[in-house]
Formats: C-alpha cells, sequence, structure tokens
C-alpha cells in the first residue's frame, strides 16, 4: 500500500468519526459535537488533499466515497442501532464492484 492510499484510508476514517460526530450533534443542538464533526471534516479533506498529490483523483475520490458511506454505515449501526434494508445493502454491494472496476481498470 503507498502512503497516498494510507492518506485515502486516513481521511476516510476522520470521515466516519465526523458524521458520527455530527448525528451525536443532533443538527448542531449540541454545538460541541457539530464543532467537532466540521474540524474533523476538514481533518479528512487536508488527508484527501494530500492523498491526490500521489495518485489520480478519481481513483482517490471514488475509494474515499464508498469506503466512507460503507464505514458509516456499519458504525452508525453498531452506535445508534440504525438498520440498512436489504436494497440499501445490495447498493453498497454495488459500491464496492464499481470500486473494483475502476481499480482494475
Amino acid at each position: 500500500m503507498s502512503i497516498y492510499m494510507g492518506y485515502v484510508l486516513g481521511s476516510v476514517a476522520l470521515d466516519i468519526s465526523a458524521n458520527l460526530a455530527l448525528a451525536k450533534s443532533g443538527g448542531f443542538a449540541r454545538r460541541g459535537w457539530g464543532i467537532f464533526a466540521v474540524l474533523l471534516i476538514m481533518g479528512a479533506f487536508a488527508l484527501l488533499a494530500l492523498a491526490v498529490t500521489g495518485m489520480d483523483l478519481f481513483i482517490a475520490y471514488a475509494v474515499w466515497g464508498v469506503m466512507s458511506i460503507l464505514g458509516t454505515a456499519l458504525a452508525t449501526r453498531m452506535v445508534f442501532g440504525h438498520r440498512l434494508n436489504i436494497t440499501s445493502w445490495a447498493g453498497m454491494a454495488l459500491l464496492i464492484l464499481a470500486i473494483l472496476l475502476i481499480r482494475l481498470g
């Protein structure tokens, strides 16, 4: 794994954390969580910016987007008990397939 993919993975972790913090903020009703979410997403984009200095933007962004969506779905299930229906899971499987095809191309 290259350092640039490491930046993408770090960005994914920060993005998932930002999404959880945003949910905890209750629409910024709890300002501390909301501000924390904004800081986390700023960090996520800073790492993504580093990633694209050494890899194609479309690959970095596609991997980041899909992994962030999947990670957020799994994290909200574990933390908040949110459930997805079979159609949603099928859509996520298609996202994974799309990333695999992009990486192979």
